[in-house]
């Protein structure tokens, strides 16, 4: 019989289990998917920029409503009203115990326009102009970036040749000249036909990128064993390749929205983008930049949510970067 305090054949895995959990480092074994998810959720930045986010998304698109969806503000953004109070806004957030007035809304928490039309009903249809034209402008652009830097990576030769030297062509042309250009010719189309122009010249950052990842991974050997198997090119790119860099393309996607939206505010305030009677949020600055030394309102707001979403969206990127890195490969509890 074998004594009972002796260790035995197993005893040491227990051991070390143990040791890590007097140090309070339990290692706790967890998928790919798991800790990724893990490491973004305790990002307290981009935790911020979520929430940040979907309050904005919220606001905008249940308070005057979208399509034939109606919404709970009781206003417009294209009825034009008697102007009461030199437009003044009357939204308020300092509590009466603190010397103002109380918090409340109003009949127009963000004031009134030249013509009486309700600011607040004007920016929310700014901020939902601005984001659909931004997520259009990031898909867009991350497909195509995809597409031609895969490619390029995988094929090498004359295909890798004439994709990159059209992407160095399109990279020497100054984008908010091209942007804009477009922006003139088909921003009376629609916010989705401005969307995808300019989300045709915003992919080249990404294709490069997307490319470089390639070059490395085509030389692991289970592209080498897939291709010795008689895989096709599309079956190894799609199966086998890009799963490997799908956490660097959704940050780059991520932080092309952010871009996005401010490319937008600025056609649109240069008058290249969205065209009347529609508005976004560049739009509306540049509609009352004149404005600004009278009622600084009609400008503070529209550059508010600028701010915010460019910020929150930015810092939700930062949060999926530092997820997807693969030096943080164990998670301590």
């Amino acid at each position: 019989m074998s004594d009972p305090t002796t260790p035995g054949p197993g005893s040491q895995p227990a051991a070390a289990a143990t040791a890590g959990d007097a140090q309070g480092m339990t290692v706790v074994a967890r998928t790919q998917a798991q800790m990724v998810r893990r490491r973004f959720f305790r990002h307290r930045a981009a935790m911020g920029g979520l929430i940040a986010l979907l309050l904005i998304v919220l606001l905008a698109f249940s308070s005057i409503g979208f399509a034939s969806i109606p919404g709970w503000w009781d206003k417009d953004y294209f009825s034009i009203a008697t102007v009461e109070n030199g437009g003044r806004p009357t939204l308020s957030v300092v509590p009466t115990w603190l010397g103002g007035s109380g918090m409340h809304l109003g009949e127009h928490p963000f004031g009134q326009d030249n013509v009486g039309k309700d600011y607040f009903a004007l920016t929310m249809r700014g901020v939902q102009q601005s984001l659909t034209i931004a997520f259009i402008v990031g898909f867009v652009g991350t497909v195509i970036g995809t597409l031609i830097g895969a490619s390029a990576g995988y094929f090498r030769g004359r295909t890798e040749a004439i994709l990159m030297r059209f992407t160095d062509v399109m990279i020497t042309i100054p984008l908010l000249v091209v942007a804009a250009v477009l922006g003139r010719r088909y921003g009376s189309s629609g916010i989705v036909v401005l969307g995808l122009v300019i989300g045709l010249v915003t992919w080249t950052g990404l294709a490069r990128l997307v490319r470089g990842e390639f070059l490395s991974l085509r030389e692991k050997e289970f592209v080498e064993a897939a291709r010795a198997a008689g895989t096709s090119a599309r079956r190894i790119i799609v199966k086998h390749m890009l799963p490997n860099i799908v956490g660097v393309i959704i940050v780059a996607a991520t932080l092309a929205i952010a871009a996005a939206i401010l490319l937008e505010a600025a056609l649109s305030f240069l008058g290249f983008g969205v065209q009347d009677p529609d508005t976004s949020l560049g739009k509306l600055i540049s509609n009352y930049q004149t404005a600004f030394s009278t009622r600084p309102w009609l400008f503070w707001f529209p550059g508010v949510f600028i701010i915010a979403i460019a910020l929150s969206v930015n810092f939700i990127g930062d949060g999926l970067r530092d997820a997807f890195d693969p030096r943080q490969n164990r998670v301590r509890d």
